[in-house]
Formats: C-alpha cells, structure tokens, sequence
C-alpha cells in the first residue's frame, strides 16, 4: 500500500459491536480501522449545510465544479442529463454545462451548455461528463471525460481551453490522457481528473482507473478496484507523462475490494490535500481525506465528512434512488484568493424532481 499502517489494537466488546459489519479481516488487519472511532467522532471538516443549490426539472445533475469568476460570482460547471435516462444516463448522454449564483449561498440559475457529445467518429462521441474547472494564469481550463461507446472502456481524459468562463472553448481532438497497455493496472480507462501545480514546478494531473480483467471477471456489487494514478507536464495543456506504471494510491490489499473515487487535490500550508469518496474503506457513504508532500506516498485516509443524514433530514426517496444519502464528486470552493476552503460542493441523490442535484456545504473549519 502507499500509505502507512497503525498497529492493531485490542477492541473492547463494546468496539467489536459497533464494528458489526465490517469484516473480521479488517479488524485484524491493522489498517485505518483500528482509529475508526476517533475519526467518524471528529471529521476533517466541519460543516455547515446550506442546501440543494442547483436542481432542474427534467434532469439529474452531478459533479459540481465551482470558480470565482471576474464579476465576483461563483461560477458552477456541472454535468447533466435527461431524467428518461435513469441514473446510468451519464455514461451515454450527459453534457456540460454552466451556471452562477452571487454567492454560494445563493441558488444558481442555469447559462448555457458547454460541451456536449459530438457524435460518431469522436472520442467523446457519447458523452462529457466529470468536469473540473481550473484557471492557470489568464486561461480557463475545463478537464473532463468523454467516451465513444457509451460504455467505461473507451472513458478518456480531455481538456476544452478557453480565455473566458462563458466561452468560446476550443475543444481537443484527441484525449488527454490514454490507459496504460493491456494488462496494467489502468488499462480500462482514464477517468475523474484531478489537477495542481506541483511542488516541482509541473503540472500534476491524478486520474482514476482499473484493470479491465478484474472489471470482467470479479463479481458483487462493485467489479474490479479503482485506483489513482499520476501524469505530469510543463504546460497545463500537456503532453501529459506518467510518472510511474504503478498506482500512487491503491486500496487492493484490504478487505472488501476497498477503494475510492471522485479525488480533488489542492496545495495548504505546504502539503498536498485529497478528497474523494470512500468505496469501502469505512464504508460507502462517507469522504475521505489524505495529505502528500510528493503526490506519491499518502497518508492513510482519514474521514472528511459524514454521509448526509448526519447533517439533514429529508424525506425517504423513491426507490430509484438506491445512492440516497451519499455526498459524491466533492470538490471545494476557495476564498478568492484562492488558499482556504471554504465551501465543500458535491452531488447528491434526491431533490424536489427525484433525480440528483449539487448540494452545498459551508467549511466552518478543517
């Protein structure tokens, strides 16, 4: 693993019963699990609800990108796609778009879309999906993944460059970042971008993958183990390299196939900072949070945040919404001057037109 491990400690009868659940293994095993308490009792975030900020009729929305744009308003790159489509629609219909609102407290109201599927021929040809919007001196720059199937094999990193948040955005020909060679452990996609200039002077660009085999030939709820990977280049706009064939953070030697997704970086104080959802290290419902100093060893994950039912109340959905309760896609919005979170965005299920919306929190400390 690259992370460092805690010796196991004696649980008392008391811990073993709140740990039902969780497999045995876990427990023996010497992970995260042994401090699960303290970190559940005290998050790396402390937050406050503000609500569901942006919702439309007719979709399901996800992966909530905010930006403090020239005019002074929050500037809000999400993903959407038609409500027909059911849950899985963003993997073959979703597009782009963009909002505002005069603060993050406020409601954002929809402006336009921004990349939609072009259609037979292209890499992104079904559809745009995980934008990430960042600004690199006078330039904009939107990652995302499109595919061209409409399935996850063909998911691939690009990157839309523009000199304006509304535009006109010129739009990559080829994907950014390829899958690694048959066999690897990134074979099957490239996927969730996360981005920061590095401590070297690079540009880092993280990404998510997995082996197609695994994918394949696993079975259960989740198939295969998704890992993080790094490329690195001099200009934001690449060629992206990467820095090494195997993962930078990967989950694969513990119990219950854990590992994560949804990873946003950001610089602090000197370290690297993580956020990303939690697929099976704690559970499935809440985020983790892990530091670096060289984007390759990490810490062990602590929690970021609680599954929402820790910080609202709403009614019970329908039974569509299987991942009710979940904050997923976590991305942060700074001050303006860009060096302290201060809000935490991310899609959630629910809403008053029973699909997924951006939901957002207020960082009171971290």
């Amino acid at each position: 693993m690259n992370f460092d491990m805690q010796k196991s400690k004696n649980f008392s009868r008391k811990e073993f019963l709140k740990l039902s659940g969780i497999s045995m293994a876990a427990i023996f095993f010497g992970s995260s699990f042994s401090y699960l308490f303290d970190s559940e009792n005290k998050p790396y975030f402390k937050l406050k609800p503000i609500g569901r900020s942006l919702e439309l009729e007719g979709y399901y929305i996800w992966c909530s990108s905010p930006i403090w744009g020239e005019d002074g308003k929050v500037h809000l790159f999400y993903s959407r796609w038609k409500k027909e489509k059911g849950m899985g629609g963003w993997l073959n219909g979703s597009e782009i778009c963009r909002a505002e609102a005069d603060s993050p407290f406020a409601k954002f109201e929809y402006k336009q879309v921004i990349l939609s599927p072009r259609g037979e021929g292209f890499w992104d040809a079904t559809t745009c999906h995980n934008p990430l919007i960042k600004k690199v001196d006078d330039q904009y720059y939107l990652f995302f993944m499109g595919n061209s199937n409409g399935k996850t094999n063909t998911k691939r990193i690009g990157l839309a460059v523009s000199k304006s948040l509304d535009g006109e955005w010129k739009r990559p020909d080829q994907p950014l970042l390829l899958p690694g060679k048959e066999g690897s452990w990134d074979d099957h996609c490239t996927t969730n971008p996360a981005f920061v200039k590095g401590n070297d002077g690079k540009y880092w660009l993280f990404y998510k993958s997995w082996n197609t085999k695994e994918y394949e030939t696993q079975k259960g709820a989740v198939r295969g183990n998704r890992k993080y990977g790094l490329a690195k280049s001099e200009k934001p706009e690449g060629p992206y390299l990467k820095v090494s064939e195997n993962p930078v953070i990967d989950f694969s030697d513990m119990p219950n196939n854990a590992q994560l997704e949804d990873a946003f970086v950001w610089k602090h104080k000197g370290k690297f900072h993580m956020i990303a959802r939690d697929m099976g290290f704690y559970n499935h419902e809440y985020g983790l949070h892990l530091t670096t100093k060289d984007g390759m060893k990490w810490t062990k994950p602590e929690v970021a945040y609680l599954d929402l039912k820790k910080y609202i109340t709403e009614p019970t959905p329908p039974k569509h919404l299987k991942r009710f309760g979940r904050l997923e896609r976590p991305m942060i919005l700074f001050d303006k001057d860009g060096k302290t979170p201060k809000f935490l965005f991310g899609a959630t299920q629910g809403g008053t037109f029973e699909t997924s919306t951006t939901f957002v929190f207020e960082i009171l400390n971290h």
